[in-house]
């Protein structure tokens, strides 16, 4: 391990600023958008983002009960996404502060989010939120990818060894090294978790070192966006057994589905 070049208190301030006032803004923001029907513009709906034949296989009976799967499914799927951008900048600030690393240019270098040098090497780094993030199609994609923007550099001059690394921000790889026996230049490394928070900053405890600020402007901010949500759930629980409960007072899966899934022409009809 090297000293660690970080100033944790303005670290602490980034992640104030960069991270948690963004993602609960953003999340506000999104809530407070969301309606259960949207009559101009359907995809834009909460009914229609979310698969109807699943909830009937769950057996969901109430209208409450319906809402809040459909919420909390369509927010985690969202917020991992903002989260996860949000967290990659976190690590490209980082690797700028202690190693002089940058945001690698999107259009000329696909896969390529940051670019450093430590220990005479240079460093080409595509960084995903866990280790789980891809299909066999996608990594090749991605090796592919890390073989063009090393050609890209050396032709730009770049005449340090040039190593590929596959960064995770959570999870544990037991295999970091990913050989390719046919082409060396499609070869790279993959670092998750402390491995890789280490990679970037030199501090191998900086995973644990996150939690803090993180935890603490949570705190504070979370309070807003819970009454938003608790209110959401009630305006569109309201909404949805006005629109989709049955004379008998059951959810009415024939309206709820030809509501989310029949052909925009044979609804005009």
């Amino acid at each position: 391990m090297i000293p660690s070049l970080l100033d944790y208190d303005a670290l602490h301030e980034y992640v104030t600023q960069q991270v948690i006032e963004p993602y609960y803004s953003k999340r506000i923001e999104t809530l407070r958008r969301l309606s259960l029907i949207n009559n101009r513009v359907r995809q834009k709906a909460l009914l229609n983002r979310k698969n109807p034949y699943l909830f009937r296989a769950k057996n969901i009976q109430t209208s409450g009960e319906f809402v809040q799967y459909a919420l909390d499914g369509f927010l985690s799927s969202s917020e991992e996404t903002l989260f996860g951008n949000l967290l990659e900048g976190l690590a490209i600030h980082i690797c700028e502060q202690v190693f002089g690393g940058h945001k690698a240019p999107a259009r000329e270098m696909k896969s390529v989010d940051l670019i450093f040098t430590r220990d005479e090497t240079r460093f080409i780094v595509g960084i995903k939120s866990g280790p789980n993030w891809g299909n066999q199609d996608q990594k090749d994609r991605m090796a592919g990818n890390f073989k063009t923007a090393r050609a890209i550099l050396r032709a730009k001059g770049e005449t340090l060894p040039i190593v590929a690394v596959n960064g995770c921000m959570y999870g544990v790889d037991q295999v970091p090294w990913k050989p390719n026996s046919h082409d060396p230049e499609l070869s790279y490394y993959k670092y998750c978790g402390q491995l890789f928070w280490e990679f970037i900053s030199g501090d191998e405890m900086l995973y644990l070192k996150l939690i803090r600020p993180l935890g603490e402007e949570a705190r504070t901010r979370s309070d807003a966006f819970n009454k938003l949500y608790h209110a959401k759930i009630n305006e569109m629980t309201t909404e949805f057994s006005n629109n989709f409960l049955g004379e008998d007072n059951q959810i009415d899966w024939n309206k709820l589905i030809h509501f989310v899934s029949s052909s925009p022409k044979r609804m005009a009809d």
